[in-house]
């Protein structure tokens, strides 16, 4: 077992997002949006954020990515408010990041490094843990750091917000690498007891729907309220790292398995993404996808692409393409009268959109109704004649099923079902067409 380091709750920190030519604002985002998400990230592991700055590049400085006029800047800035750490939203090179650390006599961490702390701190089950901690490995094995302490000690975290004069040692690649051999080992044991229970689910089986959609856009919060689960749930960034599954039933009767998984944010490391894709696989494996919107936020149409981007990196593409996602725009109880009514109109107008609040439960009958509509789309209506001594089989339709019509005769019982193409074949198995 090892111990992360976790950021000390008093450390300052000053927050600058560079504005790159061809970057993230340079494909329709709002600047204050993504300097907010950026401080948001911050704030997720309680960092002190006393300053917040938009820094414009006419280009891209090898070493030290902002040019001398904005170091300098930057340095006076950390100095006058005793800044301890600089994070840069952007990725940075080790070069770079080294000599920044000298130029402005701080601690800098990038966004690749502060999702991974994020990360690390709030992963729970075993394979998150894993999972997050290879991906730490392989980000770090190119730079040299000064704290390796969670590989002797784990607390959360990953130890890149440490500063000079807290116990460190030197990690080598060699060490580096006998880890990262005994992380994958460790982890093919914990996917092979996940295909396990995955094919255990998928002998009940029950169609599988899973939440996506953008960090603390509202998923947790409208999990807990279809299911009635107490999956945690907060106002802030990468709350939920580790997939959570509920049964629930929807209109019509039929049961369904909801998943709450990780959110997703622009500019997502490679390399996380590839290290969580088992942790994804509920999404990987689901019959119909809800992509959960922040329908209050500034930036909510680009926040829509970069979960599409993500989802099609997940070799998903073809459940975007074949309408099986549904988007539902959540927290429009924080929309004004004239926004909500434009929004209202336009997913009248969109069968695959829904209006909700995961907060008040307003539209989230719509959003079941609309589950329960997309998912009859893959039944079979069928004909049965049910013996009279065949009580559970009709008990079974009724529960896995969508009975349309019923006459009781004198050579049995015939019912006109919906079922799924895979209840069919069960049913079939067991009693016979």
């Amino acid at each position: 077992m090892t111990e992360h380091i976790t950021a000390r709750a008093a450390t300052r920190a000053l927050v600058v997002h560079p504005l790159v030519p061809g970057g993230r604002t340079d494909k329709a985002r709002d600047a204050d949006a993504l300097l907010a998400e950026a401080v948001g990230l911050t704030q997720a592991i309680a960092l002190d954020v006393v300053g917040a700055r938009l820094v414009r590049l006419r280009g891209i400085r090898p070493s030290t990515l902002l040019g001398k006029g904005k170091v300098a800047e930057l340095a006076a800035d950390v100095e006058r408010d005793a800044i301890e750490l600089v994070y840069l939203d952007a990725a940075l090179t080790p070069v770079q990041q080294r000599n920044l650390e000298r130029a402005l006599k701080a601690k800098v961490i990038d966004r690749t490094g502060l999702i991974l702390e994020i990360f690390g701190e709030r992963a729970r089950t075993r394979e998150g843990r894993l999972q997050v901690e290879m991906a730490a490995l392989t980000y770090q094995r190119s730079r040299l750091v000064r704290s390796w302490t969670h590989l002797e000690r784990q607390r959360g975290g990953f130890g890149f917000l440490g500063g000079p004069g807290e116990s460190q040692i030197e990690a080598d690649r060699r060490l580096i690498d006998e880890r990262l051999v005994k992380l994958r080992r460790e982890l093919a044991l914990v996917a092979r007891t996940r295909a396990l229970h995955r094919r255990a689910r998928q002998r009940v089986p029950y169609p599988l729907v899973a939440l996506v959609g953008y960090t603390n856009a509202g998923k947790s919060t409208l999990f807990n309220r279809l299911t009635g689960a107490a999956v945690f749930a907060d106002d802030r960034l990468f709350a939920t790292l580790d997939p959570t599954l509920r049964g629930l039933a929807l209109p019509s009767g039929r049961r369904i398995i909801l998943s709450d998984t990780v959110g997703f944010v622009s500019d997502l490391p490679t390399a996380l993404v590839a290290a969580f894709r088992a942790t994804l696989e509920e999404v990987v494996e689901a019959d119909l996808i809800v992509h959960v919107r922040d329908a209050s936020h500034p930036d909510t149409v680009a926040q829509r692409a970069d979960v599409h981007d993500v989802l099609r990196s997940l070799d998903l593409g073809h459940l975007v393409d074949r309408g099986m996602l549904i988007e539902a725009h959540n927290k429009i109880d924080l929309l004004d009268a004239e926004t909500h009514a434009v929004l209202r109109a336009t997913t009248v107008r969109h069968d695959g959109d829904v209006a909700i609040s995961a907060v008040t439960g307003q539209g989230c009958d719509d959003l079941l109704a609309l589950l329960d509509r997309r998912l009859r789309d893959d039944r079979e209506v069928v004909d049965l004649l049910i013996p009279h001594d065949r009580g559970e089989a009709i008990a079974w339709l009724y529960r896995h099923g969508e009975v349309i019509a019923r006459k009781d005769q004198d050579d049995g019982t015939h019912l006109k079902v919906g079922l799924d193409r895979t209840d069919l074949d069960r049913y079939a198995q067991r009693w016979g067409l």
